[in-house]
């Protein structure tokens, strides 16, 4: 899924929302994103042609809290129309891929189809997975835009814990809570609330693949939670955090506000400092009931 993106919206603020409702506005804003990515000359997130080439497109973080995935059971929750899933499966994984919208999902199995890789991708809310996906898993993993679209984040903590076979583990790579408030570094504007899960509604222009894309305005629902609240939700759905990072570098700007550096990197200045950007977590399925 993609990073959360504050640009090319018009805010309207904390309002009562019916989740369902959340889930379907923003549904369908998925739809249409599966539709066009990789598909427009100016987008800056998904070649395809060249991930059939062979191009990677996982970066070194999850890769590193992952380790060697090669003959392990992966499951990828929020997976879009599966590039990075596909990935997992070029490093020998045995990957599943969920996502709620359907247009992705078909995509997905175009995609795997096209790259001749085996892959299992299934329609499904992350927050609601199917009881057949229980226990199944060495491997969780969600990167990049996926806490922010939840409404339930305990339930998608659960959801992610059940799926890990006893000893497995999740890993999960986001933008920074505190970086989705900033809506500009120059001037800096802060316009999102720190944590709380409070239904934040936006209607939203373009897309963080392609800012210019050609689509109508559509209305999204999004969640905004603190780290803090993060790893309690892990912790309260039995997992065990072994790793929390924050990292102030990244090669890619999803939002499209960060200054690129000389060496290629973007960083979010502050002061003479550089404030996070993203955050990684790794936690393990306790190996007995009792955790031990």
């Amino acid at each position: 899924m993609a990073a959360n993106d504050n640009l090319g919206t018009e805010a309207t603020g904390v309002q009562r929302v019916d989740p369902a409702d959340g889930l379907a506005a923003n549904q369908a804003l998925w739809d249409t994103w599966a539709e066009i990515h990789g598909t427009g000359p100016n987008d800056l997130s998904y070649n395809v042609e060249e991930f059939l080439a062979g191009r990677q497109t996982l970066r070194g973080i999850e890769r590193e809290l992952a380790g060697d995935v090669a003959g392990k059971d992966l499951l990828h929750l929020q997976c879009h129309f599966g590039m990075d899933t596909l990935s997992w499966a070029r490093l020998g994984a045995r990957v599943t891929g969920v996502d709620f919208s359907p247009v992705a999902i078909t995509r997905a199995q175009a995609l795997a189809e096209r790259a001749g890789l085996a892959a299992e991708f299934i329609e499904a809310d992350a927050q609601q997975l199917p009881d057949g996906l229980a226990r199944r898993f060495d491997l969780v993993v969600a990167t990049y835009g996926i806490l922010s679209w939840i409404a339930d984040l305990d339930a998608w903590m659960r959801g992610a814990a059940g799926a890990l076979r006893p000893g497995g583990r999740l890993v999960l790579v986001d933008l920074h809570p505190a970086f989705q408030t900033v809506l500009s570094i120059e001037p800096f504007v802060a316009d999102w609330p720190y944590g709380g899960g409070e239904p934040q509604r936006a209607v939203m222009s373009g897309s963080y693949a392609d800012p210019n894309a050609n689509m109508a305005p559509q209305e999204t629902v999004q969640y905004p939670y603190s780290l803090g609240e993060i790893v309690t939700a892990a912790a309260s759905a039995g997992l065990l955090v072994e790793r929390l990072g924050e990292h102030t570098e990244t090669d890619s700007d999803g939002r499209h506000i960060l200054p690129k550096g000389p060496d290629g990197m973007y960083r979010f200045p502050f002061s003479d400092t550089h404030l996070p950007i993203m955050y990684s977590l790794r936690a393990i399925a306790p190996r007995t009931a009792g955790g031990s």
